[in-house]
């Protein structure tokens, strides 16, 4: 086995390790509550980011590559068309929610025209 496959076992190694313990984190910080509202969504986004360069840098070994830096060209390329796809869908149905919402005129909230 020469060195290049060791170390690369060895990040996987470790890669999986650490997303177990992420998840598992995770998973006890939103089933035991030991947070409340703001505070929970916070820390799981914080625990989220943080199995994302995880998964970034020993599964995909995004920071390992030899010039020119390939890999993250295309990865900083994806994320920006994963941003733009994910805020402008959000945006139309925020808009879509607001356009589309009803005043209650005073005949609507009137009982006696649903009996």
């Amino acid at each position: 086995m020469n060195k290049e496959s060791h170390s690369s076992l060895s990040s996987y190694l470790l890669g999986f390790m650490l997303s177990l313990l992420l998840t598992g984190t995770v998973y006890i910080v939103a089933t035991r509550h030991l947070f409340d509202g703001g505070g929970l969504v916070l820390v799981i986004m914080i625990l989220a980011l943080a199995q994302a360069l995880t998964q970034l840098m020993l599964f995909l070994h995004l920071g390992q590559e030899t010039k020119p830096r390939w890999k993250l060209g295309v990865f900083l390329f994806m994320l920006m068309v994963l941003l733009i796809l994910v805020g402008g869908s959000l945006w139309i149905m925020q808009n879509l929610n607001y356009n589309m919402a009803m005043p209650a005129t005073d005949t609507m909230k009137d009982e006696r025209i649903y009996r």
